[in-house]
């Protein structure tokens, strides 16, 4: 149990618990011995003292980082509140599939019990976190602007290229997480042919 008085911390600490130990058997060999006679009392100060020099030092905790499970928990959350920001933004017909593909794959490997990777959740953070909305934000400012000023490249083929790019990094998660089912499945096989012979 740790506490924030220093007093309290220092009982609880590993010297004071050695050290005791120590004094202890201090005591127990001067009851049973007789060894120290009359200053038994200054033995067993020193080996509390010793044992409180030798005890290995506190180590503060380990921080406590959420796992992947709790991470993907919220990622869920996050998804939602990203598809209600595009469901107020108007896309175009072709730029528009392509986000409703790449939400349904980020949705499917969101599903409880798929990515537990710390990187692939990682990487599907950075798209619903950062890249989608920043893809679609971009799009939608440059549109205005290719209205005030035509000629230029239309900002649809961009957002376009960025989906598809985020929608083949998400893909490669999902091709990572069949081949390790296949494997699983294969090696599931082998194990109960082996058994059957």
């Amino acid at each position: 149990m740790a506490t924030s008085n220093p007093v309290l911390r220092y009982v609880e600490s590993r010297k004071n618990l050695t050290g005791c130990a120590c004094g202890l058997a201090g005591v127990a060999l001067t009851l049973t011995t007789g060894a120290a006679g009359s200053l038994w009392p200054v033995v067993v100060a020193g080996l509390y003292g010793a044992g409180a020099l030798i005890a290995p030092p506190e180590r503060p905790p380990a921080p406590a980082f959420p796992e992947p499970a709790e991470q993907v928990e919220a990622l869920r959350a996050d998804l939602d509140t990203l598809r209600g920001y595009l469901a107020e933004v108007e896309l175009p017909p072709a730029a528009h599939g392509r986000l409703t593909e790449l939400d349904t794959l980020i949705g499917a490997l969101l599903e409880p019990g798929w990515v537990s990777d710390p990187e692939q959740v990682r990487v599907l953070a950075r798209a619903v976190r950062q890249d989608v909305p920043e893809a679609v934000d971009a799009f939608v400012r440059s549109r205005w602007w290719t209205r005030v000023v035509p000629g230029a490249e239309p900002p649809e083929r961009h957002l376009e290229r960025q989906l598809t790019a985020l929608h083949t990094e998400a893909a490669q998660i999902a091709s990572a997480l069949q081949d390790a089912e296949a494997r699983r499945q294969q090696t599931h096989t082998r194990y109960l042919e082996d058994r059957g012979r």
